[in-house]
C-alpha cells in the first residue's frame, strides 16, 4: 500500500481505492476483508461505510485494522447513496466496489491492474464472480441487458466455461467492479432512488450511453454469496427488484429502441409474474411493478431520461450490439461476451 503518516492516511493518493458497504454483514465482512488484505496489489486504500448495523462488525475491522477508514453516515443510506458517500471521499484514481460478501482471490486487484494496462481506453471493467459455495459454478460473468430490457447476470448459477474470454459486456456487476472514479463521479453515481438492486445495471447503462464501454476480465475473481443479508427471494429484494428494472428501461432505452421494446419489455415482465404466482411470491413483485408508476417518483425518473437522452453520445445501434438480441435470453441466463478490439470497433 503507498506510505502512511501517523493519521492513517497515504502521503501519496492512492492508485485504487476499494468501498466496501455493509449493512448487518458479521458473517461474511471479516473473511470479505481478509481477502483484501492478502491481495498482491499493494498501492490501495479501503473505505469501509457502515450501515447503521447493529452488528459491531464494521466497527470491530476498524479497530482491528487501521488502515481501513470507516465511514459512519449514522443511517442506513442503501447500496447507492453508501458507495456514492464513499466515492466522494475516496483519493484513487479507480474506484472498487466490493460487496461484503464477496471474497476475492488474492491477486484479484493485480488483474484488474494489469487490465488497466492492456486497455488504457477502456475506463469500466468487470469481474468474473464465482458462487461462494461452489466455486465451480458461476455467479455472473458480467450483467446482460436484453433487447426486452430486462437485465440478468450472465451464467449466473452456470458451470465455468471456455466460452468466458476476456470480452465486452454490457455493464459490471456491482458486487466486485472497477470504474475510474472520476469518470463515477461525473455520471452522477448511483441513482439513490434505488436504493438497492439494479443501481449497477442502471449505472452500466449509462456508462453505454456515454459511449463507455465496459470490459470482463475473467481471471479477476471473486467468491460471492449473493443477497447474504438480505435474501434473493426476500420481499424486500423483490420490491426493489421489480420497481428499478422498470424505471431503469423508462429511464435508458434510447428513443428509436422505445416504441419496439416497450411491448416486449412488459411482455416478459408478465411472464416473470406468472412465475412469481407459481412461486408464490408475486405480491412484492406486483407492488414494487406499481410503485414504479407512482407519479410523485415516476415523474422525475422521466426528467432523468430527458437529461440524459439529451446527453447521449452513442448511437442506439452500439447499444444494442451489446444486448442479448432474444429477448428470452434472461430464462436461460445465457453469457453474452462481445469480442473486443478497441473502441473504434466498438463505434465509439
Amino acid at each position: 500500500m503507498a506510505r502512511q503518516t501517523d493519521d492513517g492516511k497515504s502521503e501519496t493518493p492512492p492508485v485504487v481505492s476499494v468501498v466496501v458497504v455493509a449493512y448487518q454483514s458479521g458473517p461474511t465482512l471479516a473473511r470479505c476483508l481478509a481477502g483484501l488484505a492478502a491481495q498482491t496489489f499493494r498501492d490501495v486504500e479501503v473505505l469501509l461505510v457502515d450501515n447503521a448495523s447493529s452488528d459491531g462488525a464494521p466497527q470491530a475491522a476498524a479497530a482491528a485494522d487501521p488502515a481501513i477508514q470507516l465511514i459512519e453516515p449514522g443511517a442506513n443510506l442503501g447500496f447507492a447513496a453508501g458507495n456514492n458517500l464513499a466515492a466522494r471521499q475516496a483519493r484513487g484514481r479507480w474506484l472498487v466496489l466490493l460487496n461484503p460478501d464477496a471474497f476475492p482471490h488474492p491477486d484479484w486487484l493485480e488483474r484488474l491492474a494489469a487490465a488497466i494496462d492492456r486497455h488504457p481506453d477502456v475506463r469500466s471493467f468487470a469481474s468474473l464472480q464465482l458462487a461462494a459455495e461452489e466455486p465451480g459454478l458461476m455467479d455472473g460473468a458480467g450483467d446482460v441487458m436484453t433487447s426486452a430490457g430486462i437485465p440478468f447476470r450472465g451464467g449466473y448459477h452456470r458451470k465455468l466455461s471456455p466460452k468466458v474470454f476476456e470480452g465486452e459486456v454490457f455493464s459490471a456487476c456491482g458486487a466486485a467492479m472497477m470504474v475510474e472514479r472520476d469518470l463515477f463521479l461525473a455520471l452522477g453515481g448511483f441513482d439513490e432512488r434505488y436504493f438497492c438492486y439494479c443501481e449497477d445495471v442502471d449505472l452500466g447503462y449509462r456508462l453505454r450511453l456515454a459511449g463507455e464501454p465496459t470490459l470482463l476480465i475473467p481471471d479477476a475473481r471473486v467468491e460471492h454469496v449473493g443477497s447474504a443479508t438480505l435474501g434473493v427471494r426476500s420481499d424486500f429484494a423483490l420490491f426493489h427488484g421489480t420497481r428499478n428494472r422498470v424505471w431503469t428501461f423508462l429511464k435508458n432505452t434510447p428513443g428509436p429502441m422505445l416504441w419496439w421494446s416497450a411491448p416486449l419489455h412488459f411482455a416478459v415482465t408478465a411472464g416473470l409474474f406468472l412465475l412469481h404466482l407459481r412461486r408464490r411470491d408475486a405480491g412484492p413483485v406486483w407492488k414494487g411493478f406499481k410503485a414504479a408508476f407512482v407519479k410523485a417518483d415516476l415523474d422525475p425518473i422521466l426528467a432523468s431520461r430527458r437529461e440524459i437522452q439529451a446527453a447521449r453520445k452513442a448511437p442506439w445501434t452500439q447499444i444494442l450490439r451489446v444486448m442479448a438480441w432474444d429477448p428470452a435470453a434472461f430464462f436461460g441466463r445465457r453469457i453474452i461476451i462481445r469480442r473486443w478490439r478497441g473502441r473504434r470497433s466498438a463505434g465509439a
